[in-house]
């Protein structure tokens, strides 16, 4: 029986910037960092104790794993990361989600706006 995705949701921003960062490809702890900063155009930055942190929860949850990748240039005592397929399937339902979260808050924005403006314009701000 497949594990409920749901039962991980909502994720954390920390969880969710480490899945997104290893969606595209196994990452040692440093290049995780990079990543996420590159994704969120340096507004979000994870600092080594709250990325070591989430990398337990996440590899005791089953979404995320320690691989043997390794490069030949590579330091023998870096870690590697990779994503499972748990993590996919949560990472992906998350997304998912917040989409649905985006869509609520675009209509609504859209409601209120069109409220503001008949208000202005029956109070004669028009």
């Amino acid at each position: 029986m497949k594990p409920d995705v749901g039962q991980f949701l909502p994720l954390s921003p920390a969880s969710l910037h480490v899945l997104l960062a290893l969606a595209g490809e196994d990452l040692h702890g440093y290049g995780i960092m990079q990543e996420v900063a590159r994704q969120s155009g340096g507004q979000y930055k994870l600092g080594p104790g709250t990325l070591y942190d989430n990398l337990k929860k996440l590899m005791v949850q089953g979404l995320v794993e320690e691989t043997t990748h390794r490069s030949s240039v590579d330091d023998p005592r870096r870690r590697y990361y990779r994503l499972k397929a748990l993590g996919r399937g949560v990472l992906s339902a998350e997304v998912a989600r917040l989409q649905g979260v985006l869509r609520e808050a675009r209509t609504h924005l859209r409601e209120l706006k069109t409220l503001t403006a008949s208000r202005s314009h029956r109070e004669g701000r028009a």
